[in-house]
């Protein structure tokens, strides 16, 4: 009669970092039984069989829940004369959640979250239900052609809802919010003014689970302890990840065990994951018996805030959730050691000559370590230390040489992401490994030396030296930022080259990944608010460049506080959502929305006569022409990085300008908008 996951709770209620696959052999539900089943047993017994299989870790306050669920569960299918199943915890690895209760009838899955022992209505909750029904859609294959039902129960009575379809789905019902007496009748409304095929519970809950997280719900996710697998989609770059995942693996185990060195990179498309990898190899432990002495490092200041501040705020939340309290603090300890500032982890390095605690190191964003002139200027300036003579990949590896035995970097290197002058590239690390530190092995895709021209002649040498091993599976070749299309980031780059594919391939992906053209920047904003549906985050972006959007009260001198932006909530003013702050290619590289507004000023401009960009900074009073190539493919980078950010969607607003400002003449944008609907982009 009763179907329990008792080997459930080793993923989902087991200590941090505790790997299992279990979930994805057995089912993802706590506890499971038939409509017929459940209505037959008396409500006592169905109580002490749901606490029966609990994790210890469940608190009294829980208990009680499951208890009242359970009561209004039996008194509304007891009266309706369909039959369904009951899913109760069904778990939702990327969001790190439960959804209280899943009821699969005829063709409907109805996602119910109970709030009966507060009243909670509140926006957060509505957000809440409507995320697991996303969730649902879009990541679980078989609720991609359901009905999706969201329903919030409350305590409160309230009047009867109405079944409203999504004004963008139309197999996706808008949250309903009830009281316990009126959730019979909305099911029955549901059921009989809706239309699709029959399901059947038992193929529905084994259907593939393939979900695509942002870089913050995969870090906190990985953080938990579920795997790289487990957190993303197979058809959509998930193969490539796990094949990465267990290449460095293998590399790692085959450097401790011989008492050498080694240093991987890892390249793919934008998008595919590298930062991911990094976080999934912080969290995993090499070997059982030894403290696994991985630290995650990073130079992208807003990026390591913002996963260091969601983890400490889920780690605080997940002891709430069990009845316990945990102080910031003491939740950040934990947090710092996983990940830091790579600067912060060089600087410790000056102070002393002993080795890292760590044997291995992930250098996110690689490719943007110092170059010798750069780490020069900046020890004398702020270290007191003339003459230093190495650059930082050739400093960060000497840390890690210095290391009796084993130790193995992994380097996670971009693709047009160089936005910060004296940034070094790859070959910087290259010519280290090659001139300096023959010792060590050398691990890379095929695929390296296309991110940077200049790292063939390196490669060469160290292939020459016997120093080289080609590996393809260190290259990420699908992007998984987009759950929609994985072609996005191809359009982006044959757009900013002028490329003829760039009509083609948005005709390919436009319907599931809308994106829009307006010149108003009203619509704009209406626009991503209109499309994002329970807490998806949306926000505005700009050049950092973009100095004459102010009159449209988007300044991107006025900086954003990262953490507040892309964590805090709908009601908070400093958050994305509130379309006030606008955030930068230096704030967003790196992070993710799911729906972004592009405003697009006259520093990146279109001529109307050919397919040449002007490039433009806005000095004093007048704009500037950008004549040093470096500066011009940076400015590049920042238009990529901005239009590469968003997971299922975007608005490009290109302002009209003004002839009363000699600073925003109309001419400055019009060849910008004239290009971008000559591609095909839609306007609004």
């Amino acid at each position: 009669m009763y179907r329990t996951w008792l080997a459930y709770r080793t993923k989902s209620f087991g200590p941090a970092h505790q790997k299992s696959d279990i979930m994805r052999f057995m089912g993802r539900a706590l506890f499971s039984i038939q409509t017929a089943a459940f209505t037959r047993e008396s409500i006592s017994d169905l109580q002490k069989h749901l606490r029966s299989v609990a994790p210890p870790e469940q608190t009294a306050e829980q208990h009680s829940a499951w208890d009242e669920t359970i009561v209004v569960l039996h008194h509304v299918l007891t009266r309706l004369e369909m039959d369904g199943h009951l899913f109760f915890e069904f778990a939702v690895p990327r969001l790190g959640s439960r959804i209280d209760v899943v009821l699969v009838m005829k063709h409907v899955v109805f996602v119910l979250e109970f709030k009966t022992g507060t009243g909670n209505t509140s926006a957060a909750a509505v957000d809440q239900v409507m995320d697991y029904a996303l969730d649902l859609r879009y990541f679980h294959q078989t609720s991609h052609h359901a009905v999706i039902a969201p329903v919030l129960v409350t305590a409160s009575e309230r009047k009867a809802p109405e079944v409203k379809t999504d004004p963008l789905d139309e197999r996706l019902l808008q949250v309903a919010i009830t009281s316990p007496s009126h959730v019979h009748d909305y099911v029955q409304d549901v059921v009989s003014n809706t239309a699709g095929e029959i399901l059947d519970p038992s193929a529905w809950e084994s259907g593939a689970y393939e979900p695509t997280p942002t870089i913050i719900e995969a870090a906190r996710a990985l953080y938990r302890g579920h795997s790289v697998t487990e957190i993303t989609r197979s058809s959509a770059g998930g193969s490539d990840l796990a094949s990465t995942a267990a290449s460095l693996l293998d590399v790692i185990t085959a450097t401790r065990e011989s008492g050498e060195k080694a240093i991987c990179f890892v390249t793919g498309v934008p998008g595919a994951g590298k930062t991911l990898i990094g976080l999934n190899l912080a969290t995993t432990k090499v070997d059982v018996e030894e403290r696994q002495d991985c630290v995650y490092l990073s130079g992208n200041g807003p990026l390591v805030a913002v996963l260091r501040e969601a983890l400490v705020r889920d780690a605080v939340e997940q002891a709430k959730r069990l009845g316990k309290r945990k102080r910031k603090g003491e939740a950040s300890h934990g947090v710092k050691a996983f990940i830091q500032n790579v600067h912060h982890f060089r600087d410790d390095c000056i102070k002393t000559t002993d080795a890292p605690h760590e044997r291995i190191v992930v250098f996110d964003e690689a490719q943007r370590a110092w170059d010798l002139q750069q780490t020069r200027t900046f020890m004398k300036q702020k270290k007191g230390i003339p003459d230093f003579d190495q650059s930082e990949p050739e400093f960060l590896i000497s840390c890690l040489d210095r290391h009796s035995g084993w130790a193995v970097i992994v380097c996670l290197v971009g693709n047009g992401q160089e936005i910060n002058r004296g940034e070094a590239g790859i070959t910087a690390w290259l010519e280290a490994c090659a001139t300096r530190f023959s010792a060590w092995k050398v691990y890379a895709s095929p695929h390296l030396s296309e991110n940077e021209e200049r790292a063939h002649e390196p490669l060469k040498a160290l292939s020459q030296l016997g120093m080289f091993t080609a590996s393809p599976n260190l290259h990420l070749t699908a992007s998984v930022r987009s759950f929609r299309s994985d072609t996005v980031s191809a359009f982006v780059n044959a757009l900013l080259h002028f490329e003829p594919s760039a009509a083609q391939l948005y005709r390919s992906f436009q319907e599931n990944f809308p994106i829009v053209l307006t010149r108003d920047v009203t619509a704009a904003k209406d626009w991503v608010r209109h499309h994002a549906r329970g807490s998806e985050r949306y926000g505005i972006l700009a050049s950092s460049a973009a100095q004459r959007l102010r009159p449209y009260a988007i300044d991107v001198t006025s900086k954003i506080n990262p953490v507040h932006w892309f964590l805090n909530g709908k009601s908070d003013v400093r958050s994305s959502y509130f379309l006030e702050s606008v955030a930068t290619e230096f704030d967003v590289q790196g992070l993710e929305l799911d729906w972004t507004c592009i405003a697009w000023d006259a520093d990146f401009r279109h001529r109307l006569d050919d397919h040449h960009w002007q490039q433009y900074s806005f000095r004093g009073d007048r704009w500037e022409n950008v004549k040093n190539p470096t500066r011009q493919a940076y400015q590049v980078n920042a238009y990529r990085v901005l239009l590469t950010r968003a997971r299922q969607g975007m608005v490009i607003c290109v302002p009209p300008g003004s002839t009363k400002d000699h600073t925003r003449q109309p001419a400055f944008y019009d060849g910008t908008y004239s290009y971008l609907r000559s591609v095909g982009i839609q306007e609004l």
